[in-house]
């Protein structure tokens, strides 16, 4: 969780957040060929195409978390095992095209609902993966995994 904060500048979250979802959109609208997000630099790791529904994943479940937290669950959210879900997800049958227009759809739901919250709901804490944290932390930690993920597409798959 702390490595994926730190990487956001300490400045307004949801600038940042608006702003990787310009450049994720820039950086997938490049892909000329579908073949080229299907592409993979190493044997087993995630094409650029299955990166992009691990994202999209994952943003969903950290918004839920931040939303459940900032309304008052009390209830322990549990954690969740990326491989586990990619096994199953099936991202590289879906048209790269879908994918895109569900990060666009789920990134500027989540920013009006990030703009939504008061100070009070982005400070109240709960407990995520055994974790204590807050709504806004988990806002930074769907900025900071983002960033990893855009970082990774750069120096490993030179798509920047």
């Amino acid at each position: 969780m702390a490595h994926y904060i730190a990487l956001v500048p300490d400045s307004n979250v949801l600038e940042v957040l608006h702003h990787q979802y310009e450049e994720v959109l820039h950086r997938y609208e490049s892909l000329l060929l579908p073949e080229q997000a299907d592409f993979r630099y190493a044997e087993g790791k995630w094409s650029i195409k299955e990166m992009l529904g691990h994202m999209i994943d994952t943003e969903r479940i950290f918004s839920y978390r931040a939303l459940a937290i900032a309304r008052g669950e009390t209830q322990k959210l549990p954690g969740f095992e990326q491989d586990e879900y990619m096994a199953v997800a099936q991202f590289s049958r879906q048209p790269l095209e879908d994918l895109l227009q569900q990060y666009q759809f789920l990134r500027k739901g989540n920013l009006l609902l990030f703009r939504s919250f008061s100070e009070e709901d982005l400070s109240r804490m709960g407990t995520s993966s055994g974790s204590p944290l807050s709504s806004r932390a988990l806002i930074f930690m769907i900025a900071g995994h983002e960033q990893h993920h855009l970082n990774i597409l750069t120096e490993r798959y030179q798509l920047g």
